[in-house]
């Protein structure tokens, strides 16, 4: 396949976890020593990669007969012409709930809601096997353009970032607050049950070093286990298997409770962070989202992080689960089966607690020279202004150890026909003929 045009990549990188600022070059992508490339790889590169380990089994799960379900509403990205609008800018996204969610609602025999879908999260769910970055450097970048499979004369930009990997043994110490809902709505066997499943495989994983507290929630909020040594799995483990489902949804009481855990055995320069499962039925309590959503980003300040593990069908918030998340530089999943337990509790383990990168943003120049027309595929609830990209007070997601993440752009070479009609009274745009080899610049920064 030709191509006419690459990508440039430039870092700009200032590390809260480093503290440093380090130049990336620029290589290509068939070399393996890749810190920011430029591209180009083959098609059937994507489609395997998009291939592997797409389907995983399903339980049996009841059908309620009211579906009480709660999505945010996302509007598609535009297109954008590049002569009005050559540079886009949006925070990074390391969920992948979307993906099992949408799984669930497939093999239940049903098309999930519009709002369900968020393709960024479809897309992230997969590991594309990027190339682990070199020396100091926090992440590599890789970039890659291909034809686009749907529409013709367009082309698909890839951008994908893979953090450092950590081992296990790596990992500074960890102070960990389960936040376990345990009311009468968890009862299902999709929910309590495989919440249980899920806390065990995480705890099999625990060192000496690192800590866990058990916190549930049903009618009001118990403290079930005090700051636990990793290395008394059988103390913990008991307390697990121990839960049982009874009682209404008293959220707000446990939440505060959780945070006031975590900063009592809070570890300085360690993983301090509260995994909250459950279905997202908040009924008592805080219930308005933005009050909650605000108490969360609130506390992040202090250094503790939130993680939400979604489970169950029929009254599943999952605008409170992702956006909680979001809010409390966490991760958010959908955990549907077991199977799925152990991929983001062993597959995942580091990069769910350990942050490399904090508030990473890419902001993307498209070059008027090359490129007519672009969008964003995916993101929506992540864009951010252009003058957001060099303010440090602007939140944006953070990156763990070990994980990669994928954002693609369609674009419409000059020339083409694309989804816009030409302006009949634009003036045309002054090019720089020196950089005709370039659809556009990217910029990161965290």
């Amino acid at each position: 396949m030709q191509h006419s045009a690459k990508i440039l990549t430039l870092s700009v990188l200032s590390f809260v976890v480093i503290g440093c600022s380090y130049p990336v070059q620029q290589h290509s992508i068939q070399t393996s020593d890749v810190i920011m490339p430029a591209p180009i790889a083959a098609r059937s590169h994507i489609a395997h990669k998009a291939a592997y380990n797409a389907v995983m089994p399903t339980m049996e799960r009841p059908r309620l007969e009211q579906d009480t379900e709660k999505y945010q509403k996302n509007e598609v990205n535009p297109v954008h012409r590049v002569t009005d609008q050559a540079v886009s800018t949006f925070s990074i996204d390391v969920d992948t709930g979307s993906y099992t969610n949408t799984r669930r609602f497939l093999n239940d025999g049903r098309l999930p809601p519009v709002d369900a879908v968020r393709i960024e999260e479809m897309i992230n769910y997969f590991d594309y096997q990027y190339p682990q970055p070199n020396g100091v450097h926090p992440f590599s970048v890789t970039t890659e353009t291909v034809d686009s499979p749907w529409k013709e004369n367009a082309k698909l930009i890839r951008i994908g970032i893979q953090a450092k990997d950590l081992a296990l043994q790596q990992l500074p110490p960890a102070n960990l607050v389960f936040l376990v809902d345990v009311s009468g709505s968890m009862s299902a066997a999709d929910k309590l049950p495989l919440v249980k499943q899920t806390l065990r495989i995480l705890t099999e994983q625990l060192r000496a070093q690192d800590k866990v507290t058990i916190i549930t929630y049903a009618s009001g909020e118990k403290l079930v286990l005090e700051p636990t040594s990793g290395e008394q799995k059988e103390k913990i483990l008991a307390v697990i298997n121990g839960l049982r489902a009874r009682g209404s949804t008293a959220g707000e009481q446990a939440i505060q409770l959780a945070y006031k855990q975590a900063e009592k055995a809070f570890v300085k320069n360690g993983i301090n962070r509260i995994l909250l499962a459950t279905d997202g039925d908040f009924n008592v309590g805080i219930t308005d989202f933005n009050t909650l959503k605000g108490m969360v980003a609130e506390k992040r300040k202090s250094g503790i992080s939130l993680t939400t593990l979604g489970f169950g069908t029929g009254n599943y918030n999952e605008q409170l689960m992702e956006q909680l998340a979001d809010a409390g530089d966490g991760n958010y999943s959908y955990i549907d089966n077991k199977n799925e337990a152990k991929k983001v509790v062993q597959r995942q383990l580091s990069s769910t607690l350990a942050t490399v990168a904090q508030d990473v943003k890419i902001q993307v120049e498209f070059n008027p020279a090359t490129v007519k027309e672009y969008r964003l595929v995916g993101y929506e609830n992540r864009m951010l202004k252009q003058e957001d990209f060099n303010n440090d007070h602007v939140d944006a997601g953070d990156i763990g150890a070990g994980h990669n993440v994928t954002a693609l752009y369609e674009i419409i070479p000059v020339g083409q026909q694309g989804w816009l009609n030409d302006s009949r009274y634009q003036t045309s745009v002054k090019m720089d003929s020196t950089k005709k080899s370039e659809y556009a610049f990217v910029n990161l920064r965290g």
